[in-house]
């Protein structure tokens, strides 16, 4: 299994996505620009991960880093330890 990055939050994250439009999710944890890569993971085993919108719509990126779907919530934020 993959090492899994640090909690960057509790709940994820709601980004009016563009259709054709790449995004780079955060896979570390470290970025300042949530959900997105700010290239933090530099020096690090992470890299950051491309996806596409297929379409124009809201869609909830993980935060959590924990999600069995990169880069969208899977709601693995549910089973975090308090």
């Amino acid at each position: 299994m993959a090492e899994k990055g640090a909690i960057a939050g509790r709940q994820p994250i709601g980004i009016d996505v563009e259709a054709g439009k790449d995004y780079w999710w955060c896979a570390c944890g470290k970025s300042k620009n949530q959900p997105f890569c700010d290239g933090s993971h530099k020096g690090s085993a992470f890299t950051p991960v491309q996806w596409t919108a297929p379409e124009s719509k809201q869609v909830w990126f993980c935060a959590c880093k924990q999600t069995t779907t990169q880069p969208l919530c899977s709601g693995a934020h549910n089973a975090l330890p308090v």
